[in-house]
């Protein structure tokens, strides 16, 4: 089912893999020169925050999470990354170290790309410097809607709103017709949340007992999106 018309999904969804869509092969090759491509295991990590931005990376398949975590070492996540989508240029644009911290959510095909490459692609290059500094605009606009909405939401309404995110994400992967499965833990389901792995676990056992999902093991397969809508409350 289509979400189009009753969920605003493009303030939540960074869409940075427009970067790249028909980018011109000359500028792609660039971009590409000294590039690397490498396979990551599950539960990976990428970069840390704060470690020195060698570089950028382009997902060729899989899923990524962005997170920070605090001072008592509790993640807090704050972005799903997926196929054709570029993580990492936020901290060579913003200086010399990653803002923040990059794990691997499945086995997933990423290619690095070098600072240097990145630099100067975005200098010799309108078109991908413009969609970039597009999608950065658009990034700003997810953010600031995420704090602003999700602070006034119940926990309830939280899940229920990021569980039609990660759908998204999911439905690309997915064949058409066919029950979309969300391959995500209960830890990092409350961590996108923003509260403990209890509640994720309660509120999932409900929204189950309505009929709106059900879960094999790890993974949750959404029947009735349209509620989750309802339950997330956006407006």
């Amino acid at each position: 089912m289509s979400i189009k018309g009753i969920f605003p999904i493009d303030k939540w969804d960074f869409k940075s893999e427009s970067i790249l869509v028909d980018l011109p092969s000359q500028d792609f090759d660039l971009l590409m020169t000294h590039s690397n491509e490498k396979l990551y295991k599950k539960n990976e990590i990428l970069f840390r925050e704060g470690t020195y931005a060698a570089g950028i990376f382009f997902i060729v398949e899989g899923k990524v999470k962005k997170y920070k975590v605090d001072e008592e070492g509790n993640e807090q996540i704050i972005y799903l990354a997926h196929k054709g989508q570029l993580i990492g240029y936020h901290g060579i644009l913003s200086g010399d170290h990653y803002l923040d911290s990059v794990g691997v959510l499945e086995d997933s095909r990423i290619v690095f790309i070098s600072k240097d490459d990145f630099l100067r692609t975005l200098e010799r290059s309108p078109i991908f410097s413009s969609r970039l500094l597009k999608t950065l605009s658009h990034e700003y606009t997810v953010l600031t809607n995420s704090l602003t909405v999700l602070a006034h939401k119940t926990v309830r309404e939280r899940l229920a709103l990021q569980l039609v995110v990660i759908r998204e994400k999911y439905k690309m992967a997915g064949t058409e017709g066919m029950p979309i499965e969300l391959n995500i833990s209960r830890e990092d389901l409350a961590n996108l949340v923003g509260t403990v792995r209890e509640n994720i676990v309660r509120i999932l056992s409900e929204f189950k007992e309505d009929n709106i999902l059900e879960t094999k093991g790890r993974k949750i397969i959404i029947k009735d999106v349209s509620k989750l809508v309802q339950i997330a409350n956006f407006k």
